[in-house]
């Protein structure tokens, strides 16, 4: 009798009310952007998790005490001599006896662009027994077994470490959390940090590229991919579990990359793991790798050494794509309708890209993909060169566009031309944004300081609206072209280029007046929100719970802000309002605790005005 009242429940709530687009999208829609998020790094400015250890840096090992005319070096590199559990943490601290070492070894891990960070009262928790220190930007306030308070004051010597000075081999230290202000009470039930899911709001694509650290990926087999309970994910990137869990909470699409050297096992249960953990309902993008023509990687050499060595270069590349696409397909067999498959492309070397995808087989991909780049032309560098330190942002901005207009419009139109309308598919772009970077990269020019001013000059906005406006003339078909901006959250430099919409989840609030990147994407998305669309219908609109099963909270998911606030009702089996509450204004998720429900199904009914949204959610 529950089910089917239940189910009786169900069919009355469920009202069919989708939020209208024109069913010819606008020319301001025809542009979707999505975000390349920054990889773990503790030098980085991007800290997804509430849980900082897993940024920290790799174990660095060095000795235990200061040694009288020693060489007392930072690193002494012999983590290898270090045992350690399946999750990274020494066994047992300090470690004698190592060969070419002057005394005992310990180990600490860094954090150093603490300028990043908020400043306040961090708390180290712990399991065992052993010994920490703190120092630079990092001062312990107080400490007991299994919990230490350490005040962080960022900015100060922009570096802070955590030093593990024992662990004793019958409890050695392990599970060590460090922990965002304020954050103890809550991370278990909510591991990422309130203020990156804020400024991710908008977005509803997320490409994993950096988190998976695929650029010159050691992985080959499965069972060395990244672990959850991993000290730190700072060596080999996020573990994947995590990529399905933001998606499924933002009710984001997922664009996935396979690490190059991926052995079929791996390809397979990769494949498998998203299939099963992800929303059916949310695309999932998959693609080889990344820019396998681009020299400064592992992975090009690899395909290029690997690959037949009677068939030329680009065209050696191919099996390894084509192999690893199929495996997908194969395994998501019944449900292809959920995967887009992608093949990567060069946007400035059209012969590359056309010898890559032409020898694809025919049906066995969805999609090709250069990126959406405007940088400098030669003509724009020397004139940087020649201005030198007297460069400034204006100057900057003014030879990007001539750089946009002369260049990257013509390539990604040549490739639109070559590729999509050859071959009838669509071209996304799988990074793309500003690439202001010296010539050479990574080199200190006297007009670096410019380059990094341009990053928050107002000018950046329009240029942003220039090539986002030059991009749509180019998208056709019934949907928008996906761009996935690079990338979301991330320091600026002159020399290796300042990439971050953002600089700081923690320091840029709106209007965000010193973050014209990120203004212009949140203008760009919000003239096509459901919210503000109208006409003809072509998608639902909707909102979901996860997760799903439920444990003592969900997360209810609109995909879009609610423009006004709206009713939230609990119903139980038999139809009962059992919570009440409201969904605030200009957010589109919401955090619902269970409290004294007891387990069971039940519905969630969201009410704006005269429409209706309804979820089923079960509580465990």
């Amino acid at each position: 009798m529950k089910n089917k009242g239940f189910r009786a429940l169900a069919i009355l709530l469920v009202v069919a009310m989708p939020l209208a687009l024109s069913a010819q999208l606008a020319d301001s829609c025809r542009l979707r952007i999505g975000t390349n998020l920054a990889g773990p790094a503790d030098w980085g400015s991007e800290w997804p998790f509430a849980d900082i250890m897993k940024y920290g840096r790799t174990w660095i090992t060095h000795n235990a005490y200061w040694v009288d005319g020693g060489a007392n070096d930072w690193d002494t590199d012999v983590l290898t001599h270090i045992p350690l559990d399946e999750h990274g943490y020494p066994l047992s601290l300090p470690v004698a006896d190592i060969p070419g070492t002057e005394a005992p070894q310990i180990v600490r891990s860094v954090w150093a662009n603490t300028e990043a960070l908020p400043e306040g009262v961090y708390v180290v928790l712990y399991e065992g027994t052993g010994a920490f220190d703190f120092w630079g930007d990092a001062e312990v306030i107080t400490a007991v077994p299994g919990r230490i308070e350490v005040e962080v004051t960022p900015g100060v010597a922009d570096i802070m470490a955590m030093e593990l000075m024992a662990s004793a081999a019958n409890d050695p230290v392990r599970n060590i959390r460090f922990l965002l202000p304020g954050t103890e009470a809550t991370y278990t039930g909510q591991p990422w940090s309130e203020a990156w899911l804020s400024k991710l709001e908008p977005f509803n694509a997320l490409r994993f590229m950096d988190w998976g650290h695929t650029n010159s990926s050691p992985l080959q087999h499965w069972a060395d991919r990244p672990q959850i309970d991993d000290y730190t994910y700072t060596p080999h990137g996020i573990p994947y579990e995590w990529w399905a869990e933001i998606c499924n909470l933002k009710q984001a699409d997922a664009w996935v990359c396979i690490p190059h050297a991926a052995d079929e096992d791996y390809i397979r249960q990769m494949a498998r793991l998203f299939r099963d953990e992800l929303d059916p309902s949310l695309a999932i993008y998959v693609e080889y790798s990344n820019e396998i023509w681009n020299w400064i990687f592992e992975q090009t050499h690899y395909c290029h050494d690997n690959g037949d060595q009677e068939v030329p270069w680009p065209e050696r590349i191919v099996p390894f794509v084509q192999n690893a696409l199929d495996i997908w397909t194969e395994e998501f067999e019944g449900q292809e309708d959920r995967l887009v498959r992608v093949v990567g492309v060069q946007l400035s070397w059209q012969d590359v890209s056309n010898r890559i995808v032409f020898n694809m087989e025919p049906g066995s991909f969805d999609a090709f993909a250069p990126a959406a780049y405007f940088g400098f032309s030669d003509e724009g560098i020397a004139a940087l060169e020649a201005l030198g330190a007297a460069a400034s942002a204006g100057d900057v901005l003014d030879w990007a566009r001539e750089g946009m207009l002369g260049r990257a419009v013509p390539w990604v139109k040549a490739q639109q031309v070559s590729i999509a309308d050859e071959l009838g598919i669509p071209m996304l772009f799988y990074e793309g944004g500003q690439h202001l970077t010296p010539q050479p990269f990574g080199s200190e020019q006297p007009y670096n300081p410019a380059l990094v001013e341009a990053q928050s000059h107002p000018g950046m906005y329009d240029l942003y609206q220039e090539w986002y406006d030059s991009l749509r003339t180019l998208s056709v078909g019934p949907d928008p072209t996906l761009l996935m901006n690079f990338s979301f959250i991330g320091p600026t430099s002159g020399r290796y280029g300042s990439w971050g919409l953002l600089t700081s989840q923690f320091y840029q609030d709106a209007p965000y007046e010193d973050a014209p990147k990120y203004r212009a994407v949140l203008d760009n998305i919000s003239d096509c929100t459901p919210a503000v669309a109208t006409e003809e219908p072509s998608f639902q609109f909707s909102v979901k719970a996860f997760p799903n099963p439920a444990g003592e909270w969900f997360y209810l998911s609109a995909g879009v802000p609610f423009k006004n606030t709206v009713q939230v009702g609990i119903y139980n089996s038999l139809g009962q309002c059992v919570q009440q509450g409201i969904w605030p204004a200009g957010q589109s998720q919401l955090q619902w605790q269970w409290g004294a429900l007891p387990p069971g199904w039940y519905v969630v009914v969201v009410q704006e005005g005269a429409q209706h949204w309804q979820s089923m959610v079960l509580r465990q």
